[in-house]
């Protein structure tokens, strides 16, 4: 027996009923289905009637309706959510509702017995910042997904070159002898393999001394490894993020080393410890409004068809110059 309290959610057939119009023709004016001829005064007479009794479409039955969801489903990597990419996921949703679109984030978890999201959602793009798992992209096409990026194909929609940006800098300052900090978050291990190797690939273009690269897990990790790059003559370290960078100048301090005057410590992606830390991190910072565009962008082009853009250079990066770098002077500058 239903319980008489429990209000019934408003149908189109009672839409039909109050505006004095056939169920079908509701359903017309909702999906705004292609060739049929409804007057604007009957369309004002259903929206108006549709408002009264607090009727709201199905989404899901919205979107068989018209073929397309118009939902993108965003796939972030299992690590966690900061600041940067907090920004992103906010611009890139900006520009897909002004699209007429609704972003939604999801976030797989390894050995996870729920079904994925995209099984249950009925997105009509995927996207993600690393490619898929063979298991992945089978899994949605069997959904009938076709929008995918990146998939088995290849592509990128987030180029990683933080690295290079702190490493120029750095340089620009007169340092040669470089460290890069790394995290053992194991969380993050694809992410920071990425920019270590990005790191890496910029010092052997530019015939630079190979960077020492240490992955950290705490306190004495970092101790040990400034230790270590002091004794080695190295002046500057680059920093996987801004965790990393506060660890490392936090042994620096303990170790009795002046930062930055005896050692700048640079790091990645302008989280809210970088301002409030002492000394105040220099760091670099992702257009993340531009690159959420760039996500959204993609989206766009992969569900209506149209040729994807080009990324390459359109992500840009910035370093915020703070206390925790500085020049060395010339005659202390080592010689490659």
């Amino acid at each position: 027996m239903s319980d008489p309290l429990v209000k019934k959610r408003p149908t189109a057939a009672d839409v039909g009923r109050e505006a004095g119009v056939s169920r079908a023709t509701v359903g017309f004016v909702f999906n705004q289905t292609a060739g049929q001829t409804i007057s604007s005064s009957t369309r004002a007479r259903v929206l108006e009637a549709a408002e009264r009794i607090g009727y709201r479409p199905h989404a899901g039955a919205q979107a068989l309706a018209r073929g397309a969801s118009r939902i993108v489903l965003l796939v972030l990597p299992d690590w966690p959510v900061g600041a940067s990419m907090q920004r992103l996921i906010e611009a890139a949703s900006s520009v897909l509702d002004d699209a007429g679109y609704t972003l939604v984030t999801y976030t797989p978890r390894r050995e996870s017995a729920v079904r994925p999201l995209w099984e249950l959602l009925e997105p009509e793009v995927v996207m993600g910042f690393a490619p898929f798992t063979p298991e992945q992209l089978v899994s949605m096409r069997a959904q009938g997904i076709n929008h995918i990026f990146p998939d088995d194909i290849g592509g990128s929609a987030s180029p990683e070159t933080g690295p290079a940006e702190q490493l120029r800098f750095l340089h620009g300052l007169g340092h040669r002898r470089i460290a890069y900090a790394s995290t053992a978050d194991p969380r993050l291990t694809d992410l920071a393999n990425v920019r270590v190797q990005a790191a890496q690939q910029h010092e052997q273009r530019h015939d630079r001394v190979p960077l020492d690269v240490r992955t950290l897990a705490g306190q004495d990790d970092a101790i040990e490894a400034v230790r270590d790059w002091r004794a080695a003559g190295v002046t500057a370290v680059a920093a996987y993020n801004d965790d990393v960078a506060a660890l490392i100048v936090g042994a620096a301090l303990r170790l009795g080393l002046s930062v930055p005057n005896e050692l700048s410590v640079i790091g990645h992606d302008d989280a809210p410890i970088a301002a409030l830390f002492v000394p105040s991190l220099t760091t670099v910072r992702r257009n993340e409004e531009a690159d959420g565009a760039n996500f959204a962008a993609v989206a766009i082009a992969q569900a209506s068809g149209t040729e994807l853009p080009d990324l390459s250079e359109a992500v840009l990066e910035q370093v915020i110059v703070r206390d925790s770098c500085a020049a060395i002077p010339a005659s202390d500058q080592l010689v490659r």
